[in-house]
């Protein structure tokens, strides 16, 4: 256990410090903000969410939502809609520029992710890919709040 928490705190020191995307979405472009990518994120796969359902989605104060959003919100990323099922609260939506950033983001941390791991094998990749989606999967029930995975979660993977 002492040596996966170490490799835990390793993996999130280098995530935070960018070594997991260090190159821009495009020529001149920059990259997401971490918060930013993360909202983004969530918002692309779970669809439109109130500032109190991505508090809780985030396990985050509303206020630090509110924070996070409203940059996003300035920068035309994402956009405040009516609720579609007729609530009072305000929900937030993906725009198409946020959608562009965000696929753009992504499209450049999967290639520096590529570049990173181009020694392993794809046996090796596969089972990182399950072991990683396990790990995660089995912190999302822990914590009640999975994440939406439009993906199966693979063979040997709780569902």
């Amino acid at each position: 256990m002492s040596r996966i928490e170490r490799e835990l705190m390793l993996l999130g020191r280098h995530a935070s410090m960018g070594s997991a995307g260090r190159c821009r979405p495009a020529e001149g472009q920059e990259r997401l903000e971490r918060s930013a990518y993360l909202l983004l994120s969530r918002l692309d796969a779970a669809g439109p969410m109130s500032i109190g359902q991505l508090a809780e989605a985030f396990g985050l104060d509303c206020s630090t939502v509110n924070r996070q959003t409203a940059v996003i919100l300035k920068a035309g990323l994402i956009e405040r809609i009516l609720d579609p099922d007729g609530g009072t609260a305000r929900r937030l939506r993906i725009t198409d520029e946020g959608a562009r950033r965000l696929r753009l983001d992504r499209e450049a941390r999967v290639k520096n992710l590529s570049g990173l791991l181009d020694e392993w094998s794809p046996r090796e990749l596969a089972t990182l890919a399950r072991v990683l989606t396990r790990f995660n999967i089995t912190v999302e029930r822990h914590e009640g709040e999975p994440w939406p995975r439009a993906e199966a979660p693979g063979p040997g993977l709780p569902s």
